[in-house]
Parts: structure tokens; sequence; C-alpha cells
């Protein structure tokens, strides 16, 4: 087969099988020289329906996808089976990632998704999708607010009572909690409760979760924004405080996409409140004490962050191999030039860099590299109202000086 022509067809298919798909997506499973699919996919397609030769996926599916994109490469007519929309969390977005548009043809079916919606009365615009498939679970709690609306995609018949323990652990256990199992065909159920009764047992392996979010008395929902409560974090008591952490993430000015280095990342909680901003940004976090790397992957798992990269030992040696970042917060050792000279080579071309000053050298520091490098300079000073006897008074915290630039 040569040409620009088609030569890859995604086609989503529904628990509903064969008989729900319309005749163009019939046509392309029925025209292809090879059929890819799970053994569950392949059942549903009729021995007479397609002559292709059939390949399950193997596990792990890398060494598939990548026969797909070089032996069969515009020389075989290959159609792959996916579950409702292939560009949902589906295999499509891996196949079609780096192909041209002239090249493939997605053939979407109704996904779970739009199912559960549905089935629910739920405006799809005003519902988040998760996706744990092979994802750490934890990453729901990122949107764990009062009244929020989460679809989540289950990796199998575990998940529901494994994410209705977490959100009890999270003080979300009040939460409705609904399992839908084998959305779209002709043996769909569902079971409602709530998540801080919901029985340990095993659901059918293929489900979808609807949680509509109520924290339990006394717990205090995270605001998406950042400048988390102090307390909500476990720390060691290096963390840069909540007022001052607000304001050095307004100057990171977090993107999507984009990634942040954390140097000296003590708690984590610069790197956990820039991955918070947008599901799409990530960081690595570079921390020299064992003890505070753990904690740091703990408070990570804790506020729904788990992707977040902890490298454990001295930078800037730590900094060999990893990919150029977007953005670096110099949370520590502020006076290395060394460690200095080391960011600003890694900072990408229009990559910001902020750092704090608290002591009187290290406020030397960042103002002698102001002098060379340019940017912003300001302080900061915080004051909180404490008792003096029968009354209150301002007792200010120690300022902070902090210096903002841009790589040319």
């Amino acid at each position: 087969m040569t040409g620009d022509a088609h030569w890859l067809w995604v086609v989503g298919i529904g628990e509903d099988g064969w008989e729900g798909l319309n005749p163009e997506a019939r046509r392309a499973v029925a025209g292809a020289e090879v059929l890819y699919g799970g053994v569950r996919h392949l059942g549903l397609v009729p021995l007479d329906a397609s002559a292709a030769n059939r390949v399950p996926w193997p596990s792990p599916m890398a060494p598939a996808l990548e026969r797909i994109l070089t032996e069969h490469r515009r020389k075989t007519r290959v159609a792959v089976l996916a579950s409702g929309d292939p560009m949902l969390y589906g295999v499509g977005v891996t196949l079609t990632r780096d192909l041209p548009a002239t090249e493939f043809r997605i053939l979407p079916q109704v996904s779970a998704f739009s199912l559960a919606c549905a089935r629910l009365g739920w405006p799809m615009a005003e519902t988040t999708l998760v996706t744990v498939v092979r994802r750490p679970i934890e990453q729901v709690l990122r949107h764990l607010y009062p009244g929020e609306r989460i679809i989540v995609f289950s990796q199998d018949g575990n998940t529901p009572a494994s994410l209705a323990r977490l959100l009890t652990e999270a003080g979300y256990g009040s939460s409705d909690f609904k399992v839908f199992e084998n959305l779209g065909g002709p043996y769909e159920r569902w079971t409602s409760g709530i998540a801080g009764n919901w029985p340990p047992g095993p659901s059918g392996p293929l489900n979808v979760i609807a949680i509509r979010c109520a924290p339990d008395p006394g717990t205090l929902p995270l605001s998406p924004v950042p400048g988390l409560p102090d307390a909500a974090f476990d720390t060691d008591g290096q963390l840069t405080k909540r007022e001052i952490r607000a304001v050095t993430l307004s100057s990171l000015a977090p993107l999507p996409h984009q990634t942040l280095w954390d140097v000296g990342a003590g708690t984590g909680s610069i790197g956990i409140e820039w991955m918070r901003a947008h599901p799409s940004c990530s960081c690595t976090a570079f921390e020299s004490r064992e003890d505070r790397a753990l904690r740091i992957q703990r408070n990570a798992l804790r506020f729904g962050v788990p992707g977040m990269k902890v490298i454990q030992g001295q930078a800037p040696a730590t900094f060999a191999g990893q990919p150029q970042p977007n953005a670096i917060f110099m949370g520590g050792d502020v006076c290395n030039e060394e460690l200095f000279q080391a960011c600003w080579a890694n900072l990408k071309p229009g990559g910001r860099l902020v750092a704090n000053a608290v002591t009187l050298q290290s406020e030397a520091s960042l103002i002698a590299r102001h002098s060379v490098y340019g940017g912003d300079l300001m302080r900061m000073t915080v004051s909180r109202a404490e008792p003096i006897g029968g009354s209150y008074g301002w007792r200010p915290a120690m300022p902070i000086t902090q210096w903002r630039v841009m790589k040319p």
C-alpha cells in the first residue's frame, strides 16, 4: 500500500459489540489485513465479518505498537479496536501522536465517560474525568472539592474499593459513590452508596466510577489556588510559608505542559502547588537529604500529584540527564554560585528563575546577580496578629527578598 491513503483505522467498539458499529467502522474492520485489539475486543467481531489476521495485544503493548508504526506503516491495511472513544485516554492517542492526519482514520464510539454522564444527567463540560488505568490512584485527590463531579476510569475490579478507602482517608467518605459495570452493553448494571460505607470486595472488571464529592464534617477543603495551609503539609519545618509560597508561585507562573525544577525542595510545597495548577504541569524536586526526599513523596501523594519526580542527592551533580525545565525555584543554598550557574545553564530560553533569600548573605547574592542578569527584586514582610497580654498585636516574620529573572 503506497501514497497518502489511510492505512490505519482505529475503531472504537462498545459493549454492544459488532451490532453497535456504524457501516464505516464495519467496512474498516472487514477490509483490514491485520486486526489488533484486546482478546475481549477481538471476540466481539464475528469470524465471518473479517478475514484479517487477528493479533491480540501482548503485555506490554509497546512492541506491538512499534511494529504497527514501522513494519506496517503505509504497507498494510491495519485496523485497531479500542474501547469507546480511542482518543479519550485510548490507544488512538499513542498511535497517531507522530502521524500526519492523512495516514489514519479514527472512528469513535460513545465513550464510557459520555455514557456515565448521560445515565446521571451530569453535564460533560462540568464533570472532571480522571483515568487510573496504569496510573496512580492518588491523582484523584487533587480534584476533591465540595460538590465536584468526577468520573474515574478504573484499572480493574479492585479499583472501586481502593478508591472508596482513599476518599475516606482523605476526609471525603461522605461522597456519593456509584459504580457502573459493562456500560452500554446487555449486562449493564450500577451500584450506589457512600464512599465511607463501600464494601471491600471487588466489582466487575469493566467498571467506571462516578463521585459526587462531599467533605466529612471537620474536613478542610483544599483550594486549587496557590497558598495551601502550612498545617496541611507533613514537614520538619523546611517549608516555604503560605503567604510567601503564594507569591512565589505567582512569580514562577505555572503554565500547562511546563516543567519546574524545585532545587532544595525541603517539604516539596512549591513543586506540589506548581503541579496542582494544571494536570499537565510536571515537577522534578531535588533534595539532598533522604528523610526529606521521602517526605516530599508522601506529600505529593497526599495532595494528588503522585507523578512528582523526586531526586535525592547533592545538586548540581543530580541535574545530569534531566530534561531542561521551563522554570526553576532555588529553595536552598542560594549563595552557592556553582549551583546557580548550573541552574541558569539548564534553564530553557524564556524560562523563569525565582530565588528567595532570608539571610543577609543570601540577599547579597541575589542583589549581585540582579546587577548582572537583571530581573526583578522585591522584599516581602508578613505580620500576624498574636496575643499580647489581654489584647493582640502584630508580630512580623523575617522579611524575604525575592529575585525573579527570565532567561533570554
